[in-house]
Order: structure tokens, then sequence, then C-alpha cells
């Protein structure tokens, strides 16, 4: 690809004081010409390159514009290793394999083991314990829609469980709360659309391509909005499960309650997802107020129960 062929010229500039145009053009497997063209895109980037003529000339990075390996500090190493790191646990390519051995080219021999010591310190992995074993290989489907402009068919089921095969023109991969999102075009709606991966199947690449459309970023900042919508209720939790609890609210919210309880001044939105969330704590947890919200829970623990008590247990 162009522009991964663009990066690794510059980097070669930045490590080397003076290159060819054919020895450029041996290591890319491209035409002298080519390697010529691409100069000239990296100057209109703004990267000043001169081409220096006769025996020992090539091209090269003026000399006041030249990036020292020292200019990255061990602190600027380290944060950009954790993240190439953490983002190849999820997203596997050669592209990040060359990004993170550029990045480890930057690293002074003294400063190694600086260096990894400081990017041991964290470990980040976006991967989950489990989960939907379609996601990895969805996500390198979906890579190569978008590197190539390349439509996406796919079944995918909504929230109430309906079915329906979208054609979609893919723009942006999205990891958001641990959950990966497809933006793009979908044709059977006519707009923009945000799909999450887990509701997908049958994903298949289509040879037909499209032109990029100008769009929006979705919109994933949802703070203000929840905060606006939501009460606190009162809870009453066993100890053990405080630590799920405490993904929904801080501490300062808790107040002890004998020896192996607590109440919860708990944040709550009254829409499925919330009662999904106390009803997940199963017999741990007791709404005590407001009494709209426990006589809503009683309604739905009973209706839990007369599935069980049905024919279908007998």
């Amino acid at each position: 690809m162009k522009i991964d062929r663009l990066v690794s010229i510059i980097m070669v500039l930045l490590d080397k004081k003076r290159i060819g145009a054919q020895e450029l053009a041996d290591m890319f497997e491209v035409s002298p010409r080519t390697i010529y063209r691409d100069i000239d895109t990296i100057n209109m980037a703004g990267i000043p390159v001169r081409s220096i003529t006769g025996v020992g000339g090539g091209f090269e990075i003026m000399p006041e514009y030249k990036i020292d390996k020292k200019f990255f500090s061990s602190e600027d190493l380290s944060a950009l290793l954790m993240g190439l790191s953490s983002l190849s646990n999820m997203i596997q390519g050669e592209e990040l394999v060359h990004a993170l051995a550029k990045v480890r080219s930057f690293i002074p021999a003294d400063r190694a083991k600086d260096i990894e010591l400081k990017v041991n310190q964290i470990y980040i992995d976006l991967s989950p314990w489990t989960g939907n074993r379609n996601i990895q290989p969805y996500l390198e489907v979906i890579k190569e829609a978008l590197q190539g402009s390349r439509l996406l068919i796919f079944s995918y089921v909504a929230h109430h469980g309906n079915r329906t095969v979208r054609t979609v023109e893919p723009h942006q991969l999205v990891l958001k709360g641990g959950q990966w999102y497809l933006q793009g075009y979908c044709r059977k709606r006519n707009d923009f659309r945000l799909f999450r991966l887990s509701r997908m199947s049958n994903l298949q690449v289509q040879r037909e391509t499209f032109t990029p459309r100008e769009y929006q970023k979705p919109w994933l900042d949802f703070d203000d909005m929840w905060k606006a919508m939501q009460t606190k209720i009162k809870i009453r939790i066993h100890k053990s499960v405080m630590d799920r609890v405490l993904e929904f609210c801080s501490y300062e919210d808790f107040t002890s309650d004998g020896k192996e309880h607590y109440l919860v001044n708990f944040p709550f939105i009254e829409n499925e997802y919330n009662y999904d969330i106390l009803l997940s704590f199963g017999n741990k947890c007791e709404c005590l107020a407001p009494l709209h919200i426990r006589a809503e829970m009683m309604r739905r623990i009973h209706a839990m129960a007369d599935i069980y008590e049905s024919s279908y247990a007998e």
C-alpha cells in the first residue's frame, strides 16, 4: 500500500544520512520513477527531502529538519509501545508488526533496558475473557474492506431480535466499552449506522467498490446525557457483589448495613438495560426505593418465575 511505503521511506530517511533512488526502489520492489513520485508526495506533505546529485548522491531529509533518536524521551517511547502492543492483542496484521519494529528502532541501546521496564509496568489487553469467536476474524475481514473501499454484506440482529440483511459501505472501526462496532453507510436505510460486530453473522466482502462519503464520526460520548437522565435509587446488597456494583458507582455511594451488607445510592435509568443490571445481582441485591421501581422489579421477578413454573418444566 502506498501510504505504508511513504511512511517506510520517511523512516529510512530519518535513519540514514543519504540513500539513492535505486537503493530505495530495490528495497520496496518498485521502479525508480515510483520512488521519485513518492519523494514529491513526501515533500508536498511538508517534510523537506532534497536530492543530491553526483557520486555519493541520493535523497536526504534536510539536516535542520532531521529528527534525532534522542528526540523521543523514554516516556514517549514507552507510551507508543504500550499503545501499539495493546492494539496488537486485538488487531493482527503486518502493519502493526512493522509499526512496532519502527518504534523500537528509535530506542538507543543505552536506554533499551529502562524503556522495557517502563513498558512492562502497565499491560493493556483489550481482548475479552470470553465471547463471540467471530469478532477476531470479522475484524480482519472489515479491515480488508476498509483498505480496498469494498462493500460488506452481513446478517444483522437488532435490539429486539429482528434479523435483516445489510449491504454497507464501511468507513470506520470503533472500539468502545470493550465492544467493537462498524460505522458505515447502510444502503438499506440510506444513512450512516453503527453496527455492533457481535450482532453480525455471515459477513462477506464484495468485489464491488465504492467512493467514500463525507460523514460525521459517530457520537460516542454520552456521559452528560446519561447524567441528566439518571436518578439515584437505594439498593441493599450483599458484600459478595460489591466489586460488581462498584463498576457503576463509587465507594462514596456505599454505607455499611451490618457486617454482611451495604446500602448503596445506585445510579439508575428506567430502561431495560438498567433493570437487567439489577436483576443480574440476583438475590444479593434488593431495591428499597423508590417504591415504583421496587414494584417493577417484583413484577419482573414473578414473570421470570412463571417461565420456570410453566409446563415446559414438567
